[in-house]
């Protein structure tokens, strides 16, 4: 079965002290960052770069889950697989080619990742997963660019009928997700989740990711079965 995983979402971090924040979610027992990267153009914000990525590889050993939310990832991707990604994920909405990015993102040995919005169906990623292109699929579970939105419920079917498809792909999700709607998720087959807001506003990360891991867990031994 597919390992049950929790990454803090670092665009609901501290931005005056994103090296403690990564520090902080390591010594919670995250099993990874997730690091949101975004253009002003295909999201309506801006946030980090490369040089982000590079700055926190050089103080954690943590997992890098670096999500582009850009319009040409293609031509960016080189910088952040060189500035430390370990996961980078490609939207499929973008206008450029992307089964050959994330072919280059492969051969660059580390793991490559396709995310839907949520409007978008998983018919769209069909050729993808019949070619074995990806070692992820990460489902928006809010509209991408700003943090703090609500879990947007109608991507759970998108969830079962992905993990129907695809029974050992890590599905992970984005937006939204706190111990409530990781369980929901869980129950509907993601095992990846990026959680912002819930564990950077906790006075207790540790405690948090171990409840939100539990929940999870639980509810997707149910979905297994």
């Amino acid at each position: 079965m597919p390992e049950i995983k929790i990454m803090p979402s670092i665009l609901a971090a501290d931005m005056g002290n994103l090296s403690g924040a990564a520090l902080d979610s390591e010594r919670a027992g995250a099993d990874g960052l997730h690091i949101d990267v975004m253009d002003g153009h295909f999201v309506p914000n801006l946030s980090m770069g490369a040089g982000v990525v590079e700055a926190l590889s050089r103080v954690t050993d943590i997992h890098m889950s670096v999500h582009l939310m850009i319009t040409r990832p293609d031509r960016y991707a080189d910088q952040f697989i060189k500035a430390g990604a370990d996961t980078l994920l490609i939207h499929i909405e973008s206008p450029c080619d992307v089964p050959g990015t994330l072919e280059r993102i492969r051969d660059s040995g580390i793991r490559a990742g396709i995310t839907l919005n949520p409007d978008t169906s998983i018919t769209s990623i069909d050729k993808l997963l019949e070619a074995n292109a990806v070692d992820e699929v990460l489902l928006m579970t809010v509209h991408p660019g700003f943090g703090g939105q609500d879990f947007i419920n109608k991507v759970l079917s998108k969830m079962e009928d992905l993990r129907r498809l695809a029974p050992d792909l890590d599905i992970s999700v984005d937006g939204g997700i706190n111990i409530e709607t990781a369980a929901q998720s869980a129950a509907h087959g993601a095992n990846i989740f990026m959680a912002g807001s819930s564990l950077f506003s906790s006075p207790d990360m540790s405690s948090e990711i171990r409840k939100m891991r539990t929940a999870a867990a639980e509810a997707f031994r149910g979905c297994a079965a």
